[in-house]
């Protein structure tokens, strides 16, 4: 089972990023975090202790995440989910990323994942779509590997 830290985890090793640039991108998405929620949220898994980060405050980094790569639109910003899925999630990183869909199928090969691009389109629909298919964990976290596969910048 995928956590939300286990998805800032991954999303933060991808980018490299220091606590700086992550409260800096929760602050792109017009909230304030401190440096010390940022760290209790990044904590290893083996530290039980650490507090759980909320669906909406992945959401509200998800945002700005996508305002810290693709620029920041003018007026009201995104109102942060509540509840996410991991379709929600994928398509946030696919939209922060500006991926195709052959893009996204091109990262997911690196994962060892094949997928067609009809499977691929049927996570980014509408739920109530008849073609709609739930995202499962592993692909949210394959999609995870193979993003870092791609960006991690290589020693």
């Amino acid at each position: 089972m995928m956590t939300n830290n286990d998805i800032l985890r991954r999303i933060r090793y991808t980018f490299d990023y220091n606590d700086s640039q992550m409260i800096a991108i929760f602050g792109l998405a017009d909230h304030k975090v401190t440096r010390a929620q940022v760290k209790e949220w990044l904590k290893k898994v083996e530290d039980t202790k650490s507090p759980e980060c909320t669906d909406k405050n992945l959401a509200i980094f998800l945002n700005g995440l996508i305002n810290d790569k693709r620029g920041k639109k003018e007026g009201i910003q995104p109102v942060p989910e509540e509840k996410l899925t991991n379709n929600i999630i994928f398509m946030k990183m696919k939209i922060a990323l500006n991926l195709k869909a052959l893009d996204v199928l091109e990262i997911m090969d690196l994962a060892g994942m094949k997928l067609s691009k009809h499977e691929l389109s049927a996570f980014f629909r509408r739920p109530d779509h008849k073609h709609y298919k739930e995202c499962k964990d592993q692909i949210l976290r394959n999609f995870l590997k193979g993003m870092q596969l791609k960006y991690r910048p290589t020693p």
